[in-house]
């Protein structure tokens, strides 16, 4: 792993003070290798990043329809939010639709990831509920999923006893999630490495390479089967329409995306993982940060590879430039520095 190169420096008093070392693929939707640089067939979780490609059976099935899911609901369920009000009223609207409440999530419950979400609960004397863990969006579609799933086999009425355990790998939800993510990514998860992620659900080491090919797959839906591509094309146009929903104030993946809209769907993941799918170029891309850096590091790396592929305005160009080049400030917000994804990259 140390053989990756620095893809991130940052720089205080004319010199580099520290660095951030990684790897990325960028592969087109027949598999065929774009760019590699470092070492992309060693298997990483990819953690968060994948979260469209665990929506995909939510709207495959049917299940979307059924509950007649909106935008920002489709959204949601590709999202690692922020914990505002809007995310987590949005998550309760989607269980509601499938009859159920936020007792059916197995995802946990920890206060919300946005600083103003926790003061606005804390000044009303209230508590999170699973409805602001940053996975709440992705667990409400797999309850609308499973919701579905107990009608077809008649136990509608008792829908909370056929979702109990969802996010157990042998479970009917989650066997339908991760046949996705291997018809995805291409890759066997029967043999992969295993984890468990910070929501319960299975997490599945997969390298990059195949990782950027499921992104790509997404981005043109080769490949993929009718109902996935047909899901991927509904779940990127809800999160073009409604990309607050994905991330929330002041996130990167939120800002890029209602800046360049279905040009770029893109998603962080925990431990310095980043993917996105370039429906333009039906190109995917996949990124890991060798320190798990994520708001230092991969979001830098993702916005200079965006900014070397995408044709851009000249506005556009300015607002990702300023991603991948940030200026460090103090708390007297006098620049002490800057963050730079590492020349090579950039050029």
């Amino acid at each position: 792993m140390n053989s990756n190169p620095i893809l991130v420096q940052a720089l205080r008093g004319g010199i580099v003070e520290s660095v951030h070392r990684g790897a990325y693929a960028i592969v087109d939707a027949a598999g065929t290798l774009h760019t590699a640089v470092g070492d992309i067939d060693r298997p990483i979780f990819p953690r968060s990043a994948v979260k469209v490609l665990q929506a995909l059976p939510l709207v495959a099935s049917g299940a979307a329809e059924r509950w007649q899911l909106s935008d920002e609901e489709l959204a949601l369920a590709c999202a690692s939010h922020g914990g505002e009000p809007l995310h987590a009223q949005t998550a309760a609207s989607m269980l509601a639709k499938a009859g159920v409440d936020e007792a059916a999530l197995e995802c946990g419950t920890h206060w919300p990831y946005f600083d103003g979400a926790i003061k606005a609960l804390s000044a009303a004397g209230q508590v999170p509920s699973a409805l602001h863990n940053n996975c709440s969006g992705k667990h409400s579609g797999f309850v609308c999923l499973g919701c579905l799933m107990a009608e077809a086999q008649g136990q509608g009425g008792d829908r909370r006893a056929f979702l109990r355990g969802y996010v157990k790998p042998e479970h009917p939800v989650m066997r339908e999630v991760t046949s996705a993510l291997q018809a995805a990514t291409g890759y066997d998860l029967a043999s992969a490495a295993v984890g468990t992620d910070g929501c319960s659900i299975p997490t599945y080491a997969i390298p990059l390479r195949h990782l950027a090919h499921a992104f790509a797959r997404v981005a043109t839906g080769q490949g993929l089967s009718e109902g996935h591509a047909r899901a991927a094309r509904r779940l990127r146009a809800a999160v073009a329409r409604a990309p607050f929903m994905v991330a929330g104030s002041g996130r990167f993946d939120t800002r890029v995306m209602e800046r360049l809209g279905e040009r770029v769907f893109c998603k962080v993941g925990a431990e310095g993982v980043h993917c996105a799918a370039l429906p333009e170029l039906g190109l995917g891309v996949a990124v890991k940060m060798d320190d798990g850096n994520n708001a230092r590091a991969c979001e830098v790396v993702m916005a200079a590879l965006i900014a070397q592929l995408l044709p851009l305005a000249a506005e556009e160009e300015v607002f990702i430039g300023a991603l991948s080049d940030l200026s460090l400030k103090n708390w007297n917000g006098i620049e002490v520095g800057r963050l730079q994804a590492a020349a090579g990259l950039r050029s």
